[in-house]
């Protein structure tokens, strides 16, 4: 009864938050002629409305958040018991949040988001689209945390729920879809890399990568300290300027849902319910393509073509890459691309983003962050939540560079291919498996794991195809 109840409730925050923008809205549409009429009378208040539906909207996340988190408790609990629905809700709160309020992330801002839900977060940290319990998650100064990283998640085994505080030290990387787990603790220092799981206990200095983690050689790469970890003020006002502007693609949304509404109110009072909604699917279609559009457009007035280069932390392009993509996540996605996901029309909008994008493509994601430099061949599979990876952004520099696949090749569910790696033509890739950096996956073959090894069944014990990796790791490193 009470995740019934969760449910409808998580349901309406939305609509509550909505609720102060609906009192100036209703009245202005109210004394409103016709339907263009009233879209002309709401559009100067756009804007401030907006903010306002967000700043409600991550006040009520942070409020229940807050008040689930007072029950959770260090230790192993009941998966039936309160405690086990108070992590179950946060975490779906946290999800929530970072889908509706997506700008949030990845930005000046989100280490003061992260601390209104109750964690402890140092000076100077970097996080992207983190997911955590945050009352047990403490991170220190100058940490990075990647997009999709998981710090102090609740872990469920044979009917109990562990939960624990997790620590990520000063200047630790904790690399996309990393996770930092209960009772995990990362020294200063330490490198966690992509789809990799935190050690128990990781030593100053230390790097890990893969699931279970083992220990990777690493040599830090350092930049200007100007650019990385100590930035002049003049560089933190230009940043939270170009962030401000993510404003931009979220009120976007919100004239293109005005004006979607204002098409179908015509129709109906012009030509009645039926033909209105004969005619729905069209209008939602034509702002799809709008969406899409706009946001195509968007890509190549702020970035450009994507190359293969290197950019500090504080420099105009990755602010501006940061922009380009709360297009994509706040416009583009929810208008049209999540529906046209793993249809033939994502690739030719993929296309359009500059990806390279052969016939008879099957694609069912759009994280190709840079898509310039994205390859895709001819009758490849693409599969759900694939990361085509084109940057890494270890000590705080974005490095981009090409993946390439070949052509009738396939990528598992929630695999992750890195910069400067290739899939050979009707080479298969299986789920959740990492393709480190530099890596020439060969024709024809079949690989596995985290990082990749031969896919041979049966046929090699679990030690030997760890030994295996740890081989192949080092010797990439």
């Amino acid at each position: 009864m009470a995740y019934s109840v969760a449910f409808a409730v998580f349901g309406l925050v939305p609509l509550v938050a909505a609720l102060p923008a609906l009192a100036v809205v209703v009245p202005l549409v109210g004394v409103s002629s016709s339907p263009a009429a009233a879209l002309v009378g709401v559009l100067p208040w756009l804007v401030p409305l907006a903010v306002v539906t967000l700043a409600c909207h991550a006040v009520l996340i942070a409020v229940l958040v807050r008040v689930l988190s007072l029950a959770l408790e260090p230790g192993f609990h009941p998966v039936g018991g309160r405690v086990a629905f108070c992590a179950w809700a946060v975490s779906r709160l946290s999800d929530t949040a970072r889908r509706s309020l997506f700008p949030f992330y990845a930005s000046l801002f989100t280490p003061v988001w992260l601390r209104m839900l109750g964690a402890r977060v140092g000076r100077g940290v970097e996080a992207s689209t983190v997911l955590s319990l945050p009352s047990l998650m403490r991170v220190e100064d100058g940490a990075f945390l990647a997009d999709d990283t998981l710090v102090a998640p609740f872990e469920v085994r044979q009917g109990w729920l562990h939960l624990g505080a997790a620590r990520v030290g000063r200047r630790t990387f904790v690399g996309n879809s990393g996770i930092v787990g209960p009772g995990r603790v990362l020294a200063d220092d330490c490198l966690v890399g992509v789809l990799s799981d935190a050690p128990s206990s990781a030593p100053q200095g230390s790097s890990w990568l893969g699931r279970p983690a083992f220990a990777l050689p690493r040599v830090a790469e350092g930049g200007d300290q100007a650019r990385t970890y100590a930035p002049a003020r003049r560089l933190v006002w230009a940043r939270g300027l170009v962030e401000v502007c993510r404003l931009v693609p979220v009120v976007m949304a919100a004239v293109l849902a005005d004006l979607v509404l204002a098409v179908l109110q015509e129709v109906r009072d012009v030509f009645g319910l039926g033909v209105a909604a004969a005619v729905s699917g069209g209008v939602l279609v034509g702002a799809a393509v709008v969406a899409c559009s706009v946001t195509t457009v968007a890509k190549w007035l702020l970035v450009g073509r994507f190359t293969v280069a290197e950019h500090p932390l504080w420099s105009s392009f990755v602010w501006r890459n940061e922009l380009y993509d709360t297009f994509v996540e706040e416009l583009a996605m929810p208008f049209g691309g999540g529906a046209i996901t793993g249809t033939p029309y994502l690739n030719v909008w993929l296309r359009s983003l500059g990806a390279k994008v052969g016939r008879g493509v099957w694609c069912e994601t759009h994280w190709l962050p840079e898509s310039d430099l994205v390859t895709v061949g001819a009758g490849a599979s693409v599969n759900r939540g694939t990361v085509l990876q084109t940057h890494l952004f270890h000590d705080r520099v974005m490095r981009l560079g090409p993946v390439d696949l070949g052509e009738g090749s396939t990528c598992g569910p929630h695999s992750i291919v890195l910069l400067n790696s290739s899939v050979g033509a009707g080479a298969t890739v299986g789920p959740a498996s990492l393709v480190m950096r530099g890596e020439s996956v060969p024709e024809a073959t079949r690989w596995l794991g985290n990082p990749v090894a031969a896919w041979e069944g049966d046929a090699t014990p679990p030690a030997g195809r760890r030994a295996a990796r740890r081989r192949r790791a080092a010797a990439t490193a």
